[in-house]
């Protein structure tokens, strides 16, 4: 019915990016994401166990990736702050689910990276089964942000990943990162390739993101996104 409508920018908001029909609708995602970006950003959780999370209460969205990828370095520039997520020396060292608070809008959740060369078996076991029920069965979750490296071709644990989202039943987006480390002719095949790797799995999300921490590529376009799956203040 009519009264139950969306306003017009909250209508354009829950569509994201991808259902942006002109520039005006475009610009207000983009400029609803900076204002979303411009609140406090703080961590107030960690966990290592699937029964040590904090309550559910709002929407969430997690970054996950190979160890490595550019994950702490994209959460950094999203928030402007250059040490809200901690970059590691070693690869594969963090081991633990990271909860960050986004203006009391949304939570970012910083998942351990996959898939380091030197992990041991168990360990990889471990992030599966960890990451596997937490996925599950978080029921605040609204999206993950799948990060894939654009200067390298996909892993067979990216696609492990993309498997396991897909069988947990939750949507995900892919984003590319270190775009400016990427020769041009390669970042478009690259593209091609992430697009394609989305569709073919039922919880990919069509639209795929290309983004450098370093330059600042991308980052506008992200934050629009995300601001798309916020609470409305």
């Amino acid at each position: 019915m009519v009264e139950h409508a969306l306003p017009a920018n909250a209508a354009i908001l829950a569509g994201g990016l991808s259902e942006a029909r002109t520039e005006a609708e475009r610009a207000t995602l983009i400029e609803a994401g900076r204002q979303l970006f411009t609140k406090p950003c703080t961590f107030f959780y960690a966990s290592q166990k699937i029964d040590q999370l904090p309550p559910a209460e709002g929407p969430e969205i997690a970054f996950c990736g190979r160890s490595n990828v550019g994950k702490s370095s994209l959460v950094n520039a999203l928030t402007g702050q250059n040490a809200l997520a901690r970059v590691s020396h070693t690869p594969g060292r963090t081991k633990q689910l990271n909860f960050f608070n986004l203006g009391d809008q949304l939570t970012l959740v910083d998942m351990p990276g996959y898939g380091y060369a030197q992990a041991s078996k168990s360990v990889k076991a471990d992030w599966q089964g960890l990451m596997f029920d937490f996925l599950r069965g978080r029921a605040t979750l609204r999206r993950v942000i799948l990060l894939l490296d654009a200067r390298i071709e996909t892993k067979a644990g990216d696609r492990a990943a993309m498997s396991l989202l897909t069988e947990a039943a939750v949507p995900f987006q892919i984003v590319l990162t270190k775009a400016d480390d990427a020769k041009p002719w390669w970042l478009k095949q690259r593209i091609a390739e992430a697009e394609k790797l989305a569709r073919e799995e039922t919880a990919g999300h069509p639209l795929v993101l290309v983004t450098s921490s370093r330059t600042g590529q991308g980052i506008p376009e992200l934050r629009a996104e995300m601001a798309s799956l916020a609470r409305t203040a």
